[in-house]
């Protein structure tokens, strides 16, 4: 059971017995009936410390109660069109599943623009994926390999990555913390492929401030991985940038026919979308609605470790603007992780 011990679960599970009905009902949507679970993943946040993570927890289900998280999934991002343009620019998707049948999440970090809607926007989608992961598809997968399955691996492409992804940190640094102190332990891997010199020179500085679970989680692949990531899941499963047998990003060449998850027209982002708008039941507008977006209030106290990293972050980004001389050497720069 790792840092959470059975007293500890058991303490925990007495603290949450006593608290409000409204936090109760909130709770079933978290934890899907995996209790023991769901207390070990806020546990094991906070070090194994009862009192923080009932505090983390129950800060947590408020925050849904205050922002209406049980709801989101019944609010899509409309007109079709629109939802579109953050499809493209913020991306995200599923391409598939390892054999121990834990969902593959693929993010395009190097290339994601975040300019086609407001932050609102972003960060409504990002709950939402969220949502469905935690309620449907985490479930679908529990159910279908007969045992519990509540994390996923994500696989993040670097290509692309450039010194303006300073102008995101903002936009990032608020999507970081939703997930630190809402959705805590739902990744049990983090695989970066495809990595470019901007990356290198800040992961140099980044990783000695992660904590050593932290760093446990995060592997640096040469190129674009597909060697590695073919150890742990079968080829039909790799996202579309990892396909190529070189290193970079690509879309595949001859007869390989690639499916790009991160589009709205693959069946992970068709079956997320007409799930919610099934939910909702509004007839689809022609135009955004002034307000048609969700504002979420960003929680305060997020974890110290990612706030510094986000500082040293912003730090090196603004280094390697200033130091132009390196933008030659960018591509020829290997990482020695």
């Amino acid at each position: 059971m790792g840092l959470a011990s059975q007293e500890a679960i058991n303490q925990f599970k007495a603290l949450m017995d006593q608290v409000d009905e409204p936090l109760k009902r909130t709770f079933k949507n978290v934890h899907q009936g995996y209790i023991v679970e769901t207390l070990e993943r806020f546990l094991k946040a906070r070090e194994g410390n009862v009192t923080k993570a009932h505090k983390m927890l129950v800060d947590s289900l408020n925050w849904r109660l205050q922002n209406g998280i049980d709801e989101i999934l019944a609010k899509p991002i409309i007109p079709t069109n629109f939802y579109r343009g953050v499809r493209d620019s913020q991306l995200i998707g599923v391409s598939g599943y390892t054999r121990d049948g834990l969902p593959v999440f693929a993010i395009g970090a190097g290339l994601s623009t975040f300019d086609k809607a407001s932050i609102h926007y972003y960060v409504q989608s990002h709950i939402q994926i969220n949502e469905y992961r935690d309620r449907v598809i985490l479930p679908t997968a529990t159910k279908k390999n007969g045992k519990y399955i509540g994390k996923c691996v994500k696989v993040l492409d670097m290509s692309g990555l450039k010194l303006s992804a300073l102008n995101q940190i903002k936009l990032l640094t608020t999507i970081s913390t939703v997930d630190d102190l809402n959705y805590p332990e739902k990744t049990i891997t983090y695989y970066i492929v495809n990595v470019p010199y901007v990356f290198s020179a800040c992961w140099k500085v980044v990783k000695p401030l992660l904590q050593e679970r932290t760093k446990l989680k995060v592997q640096v692949l040469q190129g674009n991985g597909r060697e590695e990531l073919l150890k742990i899941m079968d080829y039909p499963s790799l996202p579309h940038f990892c396909r190529r047998s070189g290193s970079g990003s690509s879309s595949g060449s001859g007869s390989d026919t690639i499916s790009d998850c991160y589009s709205l027209d693959h069946p992970f982002h068709q079956e997320l979308y007409s799930y919610m708008k099934q939910l909702s039941g509004v007839n689809e507008p022609k135009e955004p609605a002034k307000q048609g977006s969700v504002h979420v209030e960003v929680p305060l106290g997020g974890d110290p470790e990612n706030e510094e990293i986000h500082k040293t972050l912003e730090s090196e980004l603004k280094k390697l603007r200033n130091h132009k001389s390196l933008s030659g050497s960018f591509q020829n720069f290997k990482i020695g992780d």
